[in-house]
């Protein structure tokens, strides 16, 4: 008796020594990435953070784990990029257009009628011209990684529908706190207002501001329906998203687990940009089937429009750079003769 009891003491002392492996795997926190974006988690999107996400804990053997943040609970994108900056947070996916103010390249993507189509824009976001615009951030503190399509930009408002240039005058429009989205709009007869995407819906529903543009899906997956009635098919400007990370976290990476990330991102890439395709059709059937007036601008009407953003264009390429904007107009130009 004595000796089981002496036996079960000294097991009990040794207790406290003999951690099995399982209570040291479960010592090792996974790195948490908050990844903050601003639409709500049924948008394409959500659903691209999602596929992003499911990469980065499978490739990392759950060492890395993406805590996805949308709605813009994180704030709208200029707060987020300026955590980035300061290292507050991790990554983000983003409007390049609110980039323009750290990154005057970015207004390259803001060019109106840049592409005629999503191949030209593939062609020109994944070669070296979107990489080099990419490689601009890193003095700022960001990098950037890939895009992501947002899509061609198409107007809403309440006022009228706009089928000739003489409509756009007086329409209250939100547009980006952009430069260029400020002076393209209001050289087109709009008045332009600046308002960060997370206070859109109150101001339409306010009537605060008339209208909006944004792309189709965004359209739908916000409810913008629910407060606007004309749409007008204009696809005026091809608008990118930008996946970003804090170069002050990156840097603190290893090799392997910056590639991990990279190859995540490009993963989603392809998977946002199928999903944002596919449902493109499917947003704008779904648009006029919940009461929306939805009419096509004339060509003629859009040449009209180009005419009068030429001086836009010429700023523009003055401002991100000659050399740049040449670059790139000569690779369209290629692709075109294609």
């Amino acid at each position: 008796m004595l000796r089981r009891t002496l036996l079960a003491a000294i097991a009990a002392a040794a207790l406290p020594f003999a951690v099995p492996p399982a209570a040291h795997a479960q010592d090792i926190k996974p790195r948490i990435i908050r990844f903050g974006y601003g639409l709500n988690e049924q948008s394409n999107q959500g659903r691209a953070v999602k596929v992003f996400a499911e990469h980065v804990e499978k490739a990392s053997g759950g060492k890395m784990r993406v805590r996805a943040i949308g709605a813009a609970a994180l704030g709208p994108d200029t707060q987020m990029q300026q955590a980035l900056i300061g290292g507050a947070q991790e990554m983000m996916v983003g409007s390049t257009a609110t980039l323009v103010g750290i990154t005057k390249e970015m207004a390259l993507w803001d060019t109106p009628f840049l592409f005629n189509n999503v191949q030209e824009a593939d062609a020109i976001l994944d070669g070296p011209i979107g990489q080099k615009v990419l490689d601009r951030l890193q003095d700022k503190g960001l990098v950037g990684l890939v895009y992501w399509e947002n899509g061609f930009r198409n107007l809403t408002n309440n006022r009228r529908a706009v089928n000739r240039l003489e409509d756009m005058e007086g329409i209250k429009l939100r547009v980006m706190q952009n430069p260029v989205y400020l002076d393209s709009f209001k050289s087109l007869g709009a008045n332009a207002i600046p308002l960060p995407f997370s206070e859109l819906f109150s101001a339409l529903e306010t009537k605060a501001v008339d209208g909006q543009e944004n792309p189709f899906n965004t359209i739908l997956s916000s409810k913008f329906f629910e407060v606007q009635k004309y749409l007008t098919v204009t696809n005026h400007v091809y608008s990118p998203w930008v996946v970003l990370a804090s170069k002050k976290w990156w840097d603190g990476l290893s090799k392997d687990e910056q590639k991990i990330l990279l190859d995540a991102a490009k993963a989603s890439r392809d998977f946002e940009r199928k999903d944002t395709r596919d449902e493109a059709a499917k947003a704008l059937a779904e648009l006029k089937a919940k009461g929306m007036e939805v009419n096509e601008l004339p060509a003629a009407e859009a040449a009209r429009m180009r005419e009068r953003l030429a001086p836009i264009n010429a700023g523009i390429a003055a401002n991100v750079g000659q050399a740049l904007w040449d670059e790139t107009q000569a690779e369209l130009a290629r692709l075109r003769r294609k």
